[in-house]
């Protein structure tokens, strides 16, 4: 197919109306570039330079993201490869290349690697929510699979691959209703979002104050007394993108996670039950951690941990939580390219072993902290279908903006 050229067919086939304007990103965009292709040295103190591993749903994590010399920071600048308000990010390279897409809103102003096109748009014509949406349905994604990767080792997208893609859109009047429809449902997501990450510290304080010192505490031991690896196997056919984790999906920064990209191809993989706690074990300082809600799988390089107990689960969770534990797992792990955590090692990470009543009490607490987090989630995840279904709908002009009420 003539990527340049594509009839009222193809238009339907990706989703867009044939009765819109039809422009290549070029066309709407004043700027499509990408970050900076040279690393400069880093730094302790100094400017965040970001790449593809930092997205998170809505930005950058810069918990653990590195920081670049003054210097080397405003060289990088006066090169474009610092975003501006409004500019769409959207990851090139790589193994999730064009899943991680934002708009880019936070006060911090990174650098940015070359991993990352900026796309700046043109607003007369379009606005960045609504050609942010335009990227993010099912149908342009799949284009984009079949069209412009290339590279297979590492896949990739060239700048002037995304100069060419075509996209379709309305007047800016209608752009903004359809943004509206979209963009109340993505704030209440990261409303809900914010609200556990809130409820997250919470627990954290609580446990440190209880909790956090054990070499003062009675009763010592290991984290071995507690919990074990999970050894148990599930069918992958009993899996999906929702309730398989990898350390591809796993967010750094203590984050949570994404929906897999895909599920592995042998036939069964590591089983995880409610209560479980999931670490990453490949670069343990990203610090990617989940609690399982409810049955699930994870691969080989995601560390499944099994309370002793059911009445261990929120603690377990909590004792790997901190700080302090991501520490003493990154000193024991092995390998400098890609360093993984020493599974024995991390089972003599010490811990406080609280009485039947310290842990009675600490449970009345963190239970209904971790049931409201699942609830924001399982609310997130009923939202995100939402808006899912609805975006290709609206984009295709099969629903009309004003018959939907919120």
């Amino acid at each position: 197919m003539n990527l340049r050229r594509r009839s009222k067919n193809d238009w339907g086939r990706l989703g867009m109306t044939s009765e819109w304007n039809h422009s290549t990103i070029n066309d709407v965009c004043v700027l499509v570039t990408d970050g900076s292709h040279s690393s400069p040295k880093s730094v302790n103190d100094g400017k965040y330079m970001v790449s593809v591993k930092d997205f998170t749903d809505y930005g950058f994590d810069f918990a653990s993201c590195r920081m670049i010399s003054n210097d080397d920071y405003e060289t990088l600048k006066r090169n474009g490869c610092v975003p501006q308000m409004d500019d769409i990010l959207i990851g090139k390279d790589g193994a999730r290349f064009f899943e991680d897409i934002i708009i880019y809103r936070q006060k911090e102003k990174p650098a940015l690697l070359s991993s990352i096109a900026i796309l700046r748009c043109d607003k007369s014509k379009i606005l960045p929510d609504f050609l942010y949406y335009v990227l993010r349905t099912p149908s342009f994604r799949q284009d984009v699979k079949d069209n412009y990767g290339s590279g297979s080792a590492i896949p990739r997208i060239i700048l002037k691959d995304f100069k060419r893609m075509m996209v379709s859109y309305p007047s800016l009047e209608k752009q903004q209703s359809i943004i509206s429809v979209l963009t109340a449902i993505d704030s209440k997501i990261q409303a809900n979002t914010e609200i556990n990450d809130n409820l997250a510290d919470l627990l954290q304080t609580i446990y440190q104050e209880r909790f956090g010192n054990d070499i003062l505490a009675v009763n010592q031991g290991v984290l071995s007394d507690i919990c074990s690896y999970s050894r148990d196997k599930v069918a992958v056919s009993e899996l999906n993108v929702r309730t398989y984790f990898s350390t591809e999906n796993m967010l750094s920064g203590k984050a949570g996670s994404t929906e897999a990209t895909s599920l592995p191809t042998t036939s069964q993989t590591t089983a995880c039950h409610k209560g479980d706690t999931l670490i990453s074990n490949i670069r343990p300082y990203f610090k990617k951690i989940v609690y399982c809600e409810d049955k699930c799988g994870c691969s080989t390089d995601v560390l499944c941990f099994t309370p002793s107990q059911p009445c261990y689960s929120a603690y377990l969770f909590s004792t790997l939580y901190a700080d302090k534990f991501f520490a003493f797992m990154v000193a024991g792990s092995k390998g400098t390219k890609m360093p993984r955590g020493d599974k024995q090692q991390i089972m003599t990470y010490p811990v406080v072993l609280p009485s039947e009543e310290e842990l009675a009490g600490f449970n009345t607490i963190a239970s209904p902290l971790l049931e409201q987090i699942y609830s924001n989630r399982a609310e997130n995840k009923r939202l995100s279908i939402l808006r899912d279904t609805l975006l290709p709908k609206l984009m295709s002009g099969e629903i009309n903006v004003s018959a939907i009420q919120l």
